[in-house]
């Protein structure tokens, strides 16, 4: 039960109503609970310089407002990113399950409080800065004990990020970790979802019971705007892309790096499976069935030297082992199997919610052009489908071949007239000269294809069937990522 310290909170709210100059406002709660909970920091160097909160609704919001307000203020940053649900109650001498929920709002919005003006107004010194001796004052961190470095690492709240964070910090770094909250949508199932708000709050949670300091940053208009937009206009378009490759490229990984230079971490941990090479390339994971190169290949070559992936050298089954013997709750949790925006949601469903690309009946016709069937829309179908085609019968199995969004028709043929030889890019990128690309992924789960690169066209050694143009096409030397581009089509 609650004692005289949350009704001191109540009545005598430290903050309530104040909105530093220079804050940056983290909220949490709304309409569905009918409780709001705004805190407002303002970060200076590495401290919360200042602080204030409002709140409606019922009155343990009021008093679970105050209590992270008075925590975090005058604290460094990286303390107040320990801050979490129990801290804010144990300030209010403890809460009934009633009123819990105050709690967990407050250390939402304090939370991404903290997040934002990490991302915009922090400046840490780094570990290794202070190892050599630099001039610091009360406002600079400490350096790691040990003397170790400062690690940033990506926590999703699944096995492989959790299992990083505590590599990273067995190897005696300093870690803090970073959740991304990159989409909230009603429609969405929330705890399938590895960016949702729910996400984020599991995140920080696990964090916390690690013993690390944890900031959450709010990326939903950037990953809007970077990846969710160009992923409806290129389904209008007739194409199917990746928004994955999309996202690491230039949206997610972009932002952590530089959330780490603020603080002045010397490197950024993920839980991806992936190696790299000396000169800050790319290489596949000893897993050859988890290896997410892929999905990272867009990356710069200057961003990949400044990125630490733990378990690129092990097994999955070595990462889960590792994690039951530490006693994590994420030993037995499954891997995401869908598009972060996608969880719990169709994605026709999505394009007509978001794209407004709905239902739009069309003809399927075969390479003669004659009218095979109906389809629902010619964006709802990617070269090389053959199931949900609707235009099967006892004769040879039918695919996708091409489809055509200004006429809405569909085509579709033979496995064989898949085959293709020669693969156009668009958006070309190389790190390494031309003539040292000897193989192509054109999928994330297909193994790499022998080819040489002419000018914008990769040419196989052996015809692949149903190159999809607006898929990534990651062009490698041996296992080392030295290229990418997006296919355009394939003959």
């Amino acid at each position: 039960m609650a004692d005289e310290r949350f009704e001191e909170h109540l009545l005598h709210p430290e903050g309530r109503g104040d909105r530093p100059t220079g804050a940056r406002d983290g909220v949490a709660g709304g309409a569905a609970c009918g409780d709001l909970v705004r805190v407002s920091l303002r970060v200076e160097g590495d401290r919360v310089a200042a602080a204030g909160f409002d709140a409606s609704g019922c009155g343990a919001a009021i008093a679970a407002g105050s209590a992270a307000t008075s925590l975090a203020r005058g604290r460094s940053l990286l303390d107040a990113a320990r801050i979490g649900t129990a801290d804010v109650a144990a300030e209010l001498g403890g809460l009934s399950p009633g009123k819990l929920h105050a709690a967990e709002l407050a250390a939402d919005a304090l939370a991404r409080a903290l997040g934002e003006a990490a991302r915009r107004d922090a400046s840490l010194a780094t570990a290794v800065g202070l190892r050599k001796g630099r001039v610091r004052d009360e406002t600079q961190p400490s350096a790691p004990a040990g003397g170790g470095e400062r690690v940033l690492v990506a926590m999703s709240g699944g096995v492989d990020s959790s299992v990083a964070a505590l590599l990273e910090a067995r190897r005696g770094a300093e870690v803090v970790a970073v959740t991304l909250e990159l989409w909230r949508d009603p429609a969405n199932d929330a705890e399938a979802s590895c960016c949702s708000a729910s996400a984020v709050r599991a995140a920080r949670a696990l964090a916390h019971s690690l013993d690390l300091p944890h900031l959450t940053l709010d990326l939903r208009e950037e990953f809007r705007a970077g990846v969710v937009e160009p992923w409806l206009a290129e389904h209008a378009a007739g194409r199917t892309p990746n928004p994955c490759v999309r996202c690491n490229g230039s949206v997610r990984l972009d932002a952590m790096l530089d959330l780490a230079r603020r603080l002045g971490a010397d490197a950024l941990a993920t839980g991806h499976y992936a190696r790299t090479t000396p000169d800050g390339l790319l290489r596949a994971a000893a897993d050859e069935s988890k290896d997410q190169s892929y999905m990272l290949a867009a990356l710069a070559p200057e961003s990949i030297a400044r990125l630490r992936f733990p378990l690129g050298e092990m097994q999955k089954q070595q990462v889960r082992a590792i994690a039951r013997e530490a006693g994590l709750p994420t030993a037995g949790r499954p891997d995401s199997q869908d598009l972060c925006f996608l969880a719990g949601t169709g994605r026709a469903a999505f394009l007509a919610r978001h794209g407004g690309l709905g239902e739009r009946p069309g003809e399927v016709r075969d390479r003669a052009g004659r009218a095979l069937g109906r389809h629902r829309g010619a964006h709802h179908y990617t070269v090389g489908q053959r199931r949900g085609l609707g235009v099967g019968g006892s004769g040879e199995p039918l695919y996708v071949l091409r489809t055509d969004t200004a006429t809405n028709t569909v085509t579709v043929g033979p496995r064989a007239a898949l085959d293709g030889r020669e693969i156009a890019l668009r958006d070309l990128r190389l790190h390494r000269p031309a003539d040292e690309v000897d193989g192509v992924r054109l999928r994330y789960r297909s193994p790499p294809l022998p080819c040489a690169l002419d000018g914008d066209t990769a040419r196989l050694e052996r015809p692949f069937a149903g190159a999809a143009p607006g898929q990534a096409a990651v062009l490698l030397s041996g296992d080392v990522v030295v290229g990418v581009a997006t296919i355009d089509g394939s003959g």
